[in-house]
């Protein structure tokens, strides 16, 4: 099944604070480097008009079509481009759309996937373990489950999750092959940590971790926040929404870096570095949904969000 029109709503995570933080104004230029089903783009286009436009990028060429139907009436206002983000500069320039007035990046898996069963996301429906944004790539979540060694399975758990039992759900796997579809994983995950567990299916983890590794989203992330620099217009605005601790570090680190004036290992006595601050932190403390947005969608529970500005 292809996610169409009629295909589960997915429901945008901090889109007023997103707005808010990018400063969206009439006739300004941005970029949405993961646009999902649109929400977020929608929201900037919007705040853009008259004379604005909107760059929207995502890996998934279905979650593209979807927002090509939603954003339809915005014409050439908005740039629709079906590319990983991590080429992030690249796409720029074929478009001649740079320096910017603000950068988006709303990171991890949007509902749609979740809710289309047969992409292998989730374990909710029994369905072959795919987990790619992008179905034209060659490496699916079932080729690391059945073909890698265990040592790099656990490795991949451990990384991609913080799962402390990493090695014991990769020795269940290795013994448990071949596993093909999603409630196979998960069961063999459950298996192997026992089947009573908290808030949060003991197999969740590890599906994160894999859809991760399938799709290199840490690697991504760092090569496209690092482009985002020259791509900022003074006092353009970076805005990132995360979703676990890992993603979240990678930014903060990020951030933190460029707002730093000194990055010389810590107890260096005299500064060396001559590195200039590019960033400027707006939001020194992340910004999280509220009460009310988590009770109207769960899923933005876990929704973290940081803010930097260029500097000149």
């Amino acid at each position: 099944m292809s996610l169409t029109a009629s295909s589960p709503v997915h429901t945008p995570v901090l889109v007023k604070e997103a707005i808010e933080g990018l400063e969206v104004r009439p006739g300004g230029s941005y970029i949405d480097c993961t646009v999902g089903s649109g929400g977020h783009a929608l929201a900037i286009l919007e705040k853009v008009s008259p004379g604005g436009r909107l760059l929207s990028i995502d890996a998934d060429p279905e979650v593209i079509e979807i927002a090509k139907s939603k954003l339809a009436c915005y014409g050439e206002a908005v740039i629709l481009v079906n590319d990983n983000f991590a080429n992030l500069a690249a796409i720029c320039s074929k478009y001649n759309l740079y320096p910017v007035d603000g950068i988006l990046f709303d990171l991890g898996v949007s509902s749609l996937q979740l809710d289309t069963a047969q992409r292998g996301f989730s374990f909710q429906r029994d369905a072959p373990l795919d987990m790619r944004f992008d179905p034209s790539q060659g490496l699916t979540a079932a080729d690391i489950v059945n073909s890698f060694p265990e040592q790099q399975l656990a490795h991949i758990i451990k990384e991609n999750s913080e799962e402390r039992h990493s090695r014991r759900i990769a020795r269940h796997i290795v013994q448990s092959r071949p596993i093909t579809t999603t409630l196979a994983l998960a069961e063999v995950v459950e298996q192997a940590l026992g089947s009573k567990h908290g808030k949060i299916h003991p197999a969740t983890r590890t599906f994160m971790a894999l859809r991760i590794a399938v799709n290199g989203e840490l690697e991504s992330l760092k090569l496209a926040l690092e482009q985002t620099i020259n791509l900022l217009r003074f006092r353009g605005r970076l805005v990132v929404i995360s979703y676990h601790s890992l993603e979240d570090r990678i930014v903060k680190e990020f951030m933190r870096r460029e707002a730093s004036s000194c990055i010389c290992p810590p107890g260096t006595v005299i500064c060396r570095c001559g590195h200039v601050p590019t960033l400027k932190l707006i939001s020194r403390k992340v910004i999280k949904p509220t009460l009310w947005e988590i009770e109207s969608n769960p899923r933005s529970r876990s929704a973290r969000m940081r803010i930097a500005e260029r500097l000149k």
